[in-house]
């Protein structure tokens, strides 16, 4: 006998289809979460990732800062020290050329001139004095102008001063130092300079 079959049969297929479809779906909602949530999760462990490296870098920074700040006080301690050293090779190196200055000041001063006040500034001698006569000071111009650690004199002013003498003058000037170029030193500088 043939089996026939009474119930509807499109609505046992439409039953189906529709299992079907809400079961594609659930698996598409859960792909689509655990989808989302890995890429979350792989988002949030880079962020932490580079927020830690942000840090590590801070750190280093923070070090690097410190050095450069330690460093620069070194250096700035470092000139320091080199600018004492400097003055006090210089003081070392000048002090026999000021005796020098001194030594033919006096030689230069003829009989009957009186220095009341040397002062210096850089290379510039700011000399006063009372003189005897006019050509006391005369003769101390020529003697200072054959010194060869002096140059470029200027007399400043003159002035007479009966209260010192009949034909006595007060006086000021003006010398500049200079040293001597010794033969053997400037041999030595040329030749060097050559190489």
């Amino acid at each position: 006998m043939a089996k026939i079959n009474l119930l509807p049969w499109r609505q046992v297929y439409r039953e189906e289809k529709k299992r079907e479809f809400i079961g594609i779906i659930v698996a598409v909602v859960v792909v689509a979460l655990l989808g989302a949530y890995f890429w979350v999760s792989s988002v949030q462990s880079a962020i932490e990732h580079q927020n830690a490296r942000n840090q590590l870098l801070k750190r280093e920074i923070a070090k690097l800062d410190a050095q450069v700040k330690e460093i620069s006080e070194i250096k700035k301690v470092r000139d320091d020290l080199l600018a004492r050293i400097k003055v006090i090779t210089d003081l070392e190196g000048t002090r026999p050329v000021i005796v020098r200055y001194f030594d033919e000041l006096v030689r230069a001063i003829p009989d009957g001139v009186w220095l009341t006040k040397v002062d210096r500034k850089g290379k510039i001698v700011t000399i006063e004095g009372v003189a005897e006569s006019y050509n006391r000071i005369a003769s101390f111009l020529r003697n200072l102008e054959s010194s060869d650690w002096y140059a470029s004199h200027n007399l400043i002013s003159v002035d007479a001063a009966p209260s010192e003498g009949e034909d006595a003058s007060i006086f000021k000037m003006t010398v500049e130092t200079s040293a001597p170029i010794d033969p053997a030193v400037d041999a030595a500088k040329s030749a060097g300079g050559k190489k």
